[in-house]
């Protein structure tokens, strides 16, 4: 995802910009959800498993 520039300088935060893209995913899996997000439904939105997987380098 690219920021246009202001004023000729852009200054991106790589950390912020994903934070704001897991908390629009957990928003969109909250309103589409029937009752609140269990921890393990939380988990899957924000692909805990697939981070510790990628960590770990074995997915055990």
């Amino acid at each position: 995802m690219r920021v246009a520039p202001v004023g000729g300088t852009a200054v991106q935060d790589h950390v912020a910009l994903a934070e704001i893209e897991l908390c629009g995913e957990l928003i969109i899996a909250a309103s589409a959800a029937d009752d609140r997000l269990s921890l393990e439904s939380i988990d899957e939105v924000l692909k805990v498993a697939e981070e510790r997987m990628g960590a770990t380098g074995s997915g055990a």
